[in-house]
């Protein structure tokens, strides 16, 4: 397979990106000093490297009526159930994130709910029914702060290899 370099560029426009996901690449263009058509090129390549995956309108939950935010471990009953669980989850919208997890939890979950009766109705009514033996919930009383992880490129001494 191929290897590709991430290079000082490379990390200035995801470092731009990761701050306003929506800034137009001309504007990134102007800030690397290099052609728009360089940085329509770049970010290209990272797309199709899997670098960027997608970027996203983040919708704050209590003004569209999400009340009460929830993490919850879970412990799947029969471990041969694990995909139909997945799938269940899947098919939930109130289950905003997935994770296979080490440690206590089989796999551990955070969810919207409207309220605490909609948070406990979802967990009655469709988490068994996909295999779940058991759950721990932790209520959340307001996230404090969500930020994409930390950029450092521009300072870096050396590329990035991707194979």
């Amino acid at each position: 397979m191929a290897q590709t370099r991430l290079d000082k560029l490379d990390f200035k426009i995801l470092k731009m990106l990761s701050i306003n996901a929506r800034k137009p690449y001309l504007e990134i263009a102007r800030a690397c000093n290099v052609s728009g058509a360089a940085i329509h090129q770049r970010i290209q390549k990272l797309y199709s490297l899997g670098v960027i995956n997608g970027s996203m309108t983040m919708i704050n939950p209590e003004k569209v009526g999400y009340d009460t935010c929830a993490f919850i471990g879970l412990f799947v009953s029969d471990p041969a159930r694990f995909n139909e669980v997945i799938e269940g989850l899947k098919a939930m919208p109130e289950v905003v994130e997935c994770y296979y997890t080490t440690g206590k939890y089989d796999i551990f979950i955070k969810v919207y709910a409207h309220n605490n009766e909609h948070m406990l109705t979802s967990l009655l009514d469709k988490f068994l029914r996909m295999g779940i033996a058991r759950s721990e919930t932790l209520i959340t009383f307001k996230e404090v702060f969500k930020r994409q992880i930390p950029i450092e490129g521009e300072g870096q001494d050396e590329d990035l290899t991707l194979d």
